[in-house]
């Protein structure tokens, strides 16, 4: 099988699989997931900047 023949199998795949769902999830709230992932990286923030503490 060549790049070409996948590549091409690919993007015919994606090209079905997004009429049918339209790819977002109902229960997926962007705004429930952008305030999450700022959580977490605050977090990660807060959590590096304890341990750092040679500078």
């Amino acid at each position: 099988m060549s790049l070409h023949s996948t590549a091409a199998q690919i993007v015919t795949l994606a090209a079905e699989g997004g009429e049918e769902h339209g790819g977002n999830h109902e229960s997926l709230s962007p705004y429930l997931t952008g305030i999450g992932a700022f959580v977490i990286l605050l977090l990660l923030l807060f959590i590096t900047t304890r341990f750092n503490r040679d500078r």
